[in-house]
């Protein structure tokens, strides 16, 4: 990745970057009302309406109008979306206008009009796979000195889901020398990639770094480290994470209980998921009805024969138990708890990788 490259290797200092940059991107100016609308304003205008106007603009590629659109709909109180640039696709004609926009766009009203547009072009980029493009905004923004760690966060996590594990530490490096400290969102995409590949020694060095820099494990974090644990085979050190999780107050995902759930399902101990989502069960309904939901359909998919029904009494109400059929494993020694009820919390949150 060419611009990974010159960003880590060319310009390690800030400010040699916004000098070099300063010349293209410094212009500024006023957007002016570009006319009469074909759809007239209405007297309280949306977020969507402003979208589509956008769009249109975009499609066009008349960039004073997509300009005087960006800097009016935040005074109306209509902030961009993740729909605001849907008109840069990956096509040829459409990338030929990416130059005229971040110009555009860096000539915006100073502060979280400019900011947010300039965010949310990355996210668009990142998520239509122009990495490489997304970090030449990244390269306008520091002459604007309006970095922070969300900028680089679709980046990060966009890198981290196509396993360019390399790159995506390059980017953490380029935070740094753009004076912006990685927070705890940025590793988690990192850790969550390691835990998902099984990669524990390396998701290891992520909770390391977290701890070094004094952030903090958040829920996505206890979310990674138990999809790791569950990966290996290691359920019960999950589960113990999720009493942890729990005593310390974090909120719980749902896909972390999901995580578990297949756990369990993998090594065969199809009694004690079933066991675990009721011992969950009552305090969420929709957590209820996704749990439910992902153990029946594990279940039916993997043609187990029914030797245990759970009855309906046992199931929260509105959660359908026609398909959740139960196997009885013969080997597993596994003991299943109520997380509610273990008290068993010793592990110390750098070693639960390694569990």
């Amino acid at each position: 990745m060419s611009i990974l490259r010159k960003l880590n290797t060319k310009f390690p200092n800030p400010q040699f970057i916004s000098s070099f940059f300063f010349t293209r991107f410094s212009s500024s100016a006023q957007y002016v009302d570009p006319g009469p609308f074909d759809d007239p304003f209405p007297d309280e205008p949306t977020s969507s309406y402003y979208d589509h106007q956008v769009y249109k603009a975009g499609r066009n590629g008349d960039m004073a109008t997509v300009g005087y659109l960006l800097n009016k709909r935040i005074k109306d109180g209509c902030f961009n979306t993740m729909k605001t640039f849907s008109f840069i696709t990956n096509t040829d004609s459409s990338l030929s206008i990416l130059d005229p926009l971040i110009q555009t766009l860096s000539r915006l009203d100073k502060g979280v009009t400019r900011k947010q547009a300039f965010d949310l072009l990355i996210a668009r980029l990142c998520k239509i796979e122009r990495i490489e493009d997304s970090l030449r905004v990244v390269q306008t923004m520091m002459e604007k000195r309006e970095l922070n760690a969300a900028t680089f966060h679709p980046i990060v996590n966009a890198l981290s889901k196509k396993k360019r594990m390399e790159e995506a530490w390059r980017v953490v490096d380029i935070m740094r020398v753009a004076g912006v400290k990685p927070d705890v969102t940025a590793y988690n995409y990192l850790l969550t990639a390691y835990c998902s590949e099984s990669k524990l020694r390396e998701a290891s060095a992520v909770v390391k770094k977290i701890e070094e820099e004094g952030l903090g494990a958040d829920m996505r974090t206890y979310d990674a480290l138990i999809l790791g644990a569950c990966r290996v085979g290691k359920v019960e050190g999950g589960l113990v994470l999720l009493r942890s999780m729990m005593d310390a107050g974090k909120s719980v995902m749902y896909s972390t209980h999901t995580h578990l759930i297949n756990g369990m399902l993998s090594i065969r101990y199809y009694d004690g998921a079933v066991r675990f989502v009721k011992a969950c069960g009552g305090r969420d309904a929709m957590l209820d009805q996704e749990s439910f939901g992902v153990l029946a359909n594990k279940l039916v998919s993997l043609g187990r024969e029914v030797e245990a029904m759970i009855k309906s009494t046992s199931v929260p109400s509105g959660v359908s138990t026609a398909s959740l059929k139960v196997l009885r494993p013969d080997t597993s020694q596994m003991v299943i708890y109520d997380p509610r009820q273990h008290h068993d919390t010793s592990f110390y949150f750098s070693k639960n990788i390694c569990l």
